[in-house]
């Protein structure tokens, strides 16, 4: 899928021709509309490309279209039918591959430093990343949770982890 050439709102200058080198890999994301909302936020943040994998939804799907609103449309995407394969492909192309899990090895998100470029994997929305996917990783990754619960929804995540990469991003250039 071409992508269309991104223009910087009023304002933006400071974001001109930015292209955040980021993939977001989604795995068995069960719900439309947290596909659609992150198709939303990964144009809004620049994103290189949106990967899906397993049982997550792939455009065109209304559910999709509704919470996305164009940006499905935009933004780069790609069906992965061979997870290990994609991500290994990926690293030998110098991705750092970071899955937002909450296991013991996970770093806070305010402290890590990633290693542009970089593929971030969200799971499932009950289940997270498989314990497979997660051995293959480099890094893990934990949003800090100050509350009783000790997770978000995987599109709000998805929405921070995005935007802290943008500004950890420009810091370095």
């Amino acid at each position: 899928m071409e992508r269309v050439p991104y223009r910087a709102t009023e304002g933006a200058s400071l974001y001109d021709g930015l292209r955040l080198p980021v993939s977001i890999l989604l795995d068995n994301v069960r719900s439309m509309y947290n596909v659609g909302a992150f198709f939303r936020t990964a144009d809004g943040a620049g994103i290189e490309r949106l990967l899906l994998s397993g049982i997550t939804a792939r455009p065109p799907m209304n559910a999709i279209k509704k919470t996305a609103l164009g940006a499905e449309e935009r933004v780069t995407w790609e069906s992965v039918t061979d997870l290990p394969a994609k991500l290994a492909d990926l690293r030998q192309h110098g991705y750092e591959i970071a899955a937002i899990e909450t296991s013991n090895r996970a770093v806070d998100l305010f402290d890590w430093r990633p290693h542009f470029p970089v593929c971030v994997l969200f799971g499932h929305e009950v289940d997270g990343i498989s314990a497979e996917v997660l051995a293959t990783c480099d890094t893990h990754v934990r949003i800090p949770m100050l509350g009783l619960k000790h997770s978000l929804n995987v599109a709000s995540a998805g929405a921070i982890v995005m935007y802290e990469l943008l500004r950890k991003y420009r810091e370095l250039h």
